[in-house]
């Protein structure tokens, strides 16, 4: 009777909330703030302020895979559970986030409902692809990575104010089709996220982009 306890004891998997002490698990919680920030600032208006928190989610997205790689002592527990959050918050990030800036943007219409479904959807069937088959080969994404469509967005939106707004409209609206048309594609695209180089070229992004956004909020 005593081992039979002892064994269930040591099957009880650890709490939900010390994986929230997990850094890499607190980097993907930080994008997730992020994201939460850049929802709210769409539904106001506050696009600028938008944009920095989109780009921002990206960052941290990419932060805790590096920080994962190099930890050492972590479990394959942690690595499942961290996996599964990365997933649930990469759909919000980069399906829902999107999908709501384009329905504010388009003050709330009814024209803008389907393109919003379409990029949540993709979103979901690409991640659930992804988790089925993981990468192509063992290198290459099938779709175009979802990060991506924040990463793009964000540039895209620096034509709003350049060009009127019904223009511009239009402009978002085919940009998120085509994004989320390009997320469940047969494209093979690299894993970007690995590279030093790569890693560099977003910090750059990420602080150009909040530069130019913040200088607009002033």
């Amino acid at each position: 009777m005593t081992d039979n306890n002892s064994e269930t004891n040591e099957l009880q998997p650890n709490t939900i909330l010390s994986y929230a002490k997990d850094l890499p698990n607190i980097c993907s919680l930080s994008g997730l703030a992020c994201t939460i920030v850049a929802i709210y600032c769409s539904i106001t208006g506050l696009y600028a302020a938008a944009m920095i928190g989109m780009v921002w989610a990206v960052a941290f997205d990419w932060a805790d895979g590096l920080i994962a790689r190099r930890m050492k002592g972590r479990t394959g527990d942690d690595s499942t559970f961290g996996g599964q959050l990365d997933v649930l918050i990469d759909i919000v990030s980069y399906g829902v986030t999107p999908a709501i800036l384009l329905m504010s943007y388009g003050n709330f219409e009814l024209i803008y409902l389907p393109g919003a479904f379409l990029m949540v959807a993709a979103s979901a069937l690409r991640l659930s692809y992804f988790s089925t088959f993981g990468l192509a080969g063992g290198k290459r994404y099938t779709g175009l990575a979802l990060d991506n469509n924040s990463l793009i967005l964000v540039a895209v939106f620096l034509l709003e104010g350049v060009i009127s707004q019904s223009a511009f409209s239009v402009v978002l609206y085919v940009s998120s089709i085509g994004l989320a048309a390009l997320n469940v594609s047969q494209i093979k695209t690299p894993k970007l996220s690995g590279n030093p180089v790569n890693v560099f070229i977003l910090a750059t992004y990420t602080l150009i982009i909040t530069a130019i956004y913040s200088w607009k909020l002033l």
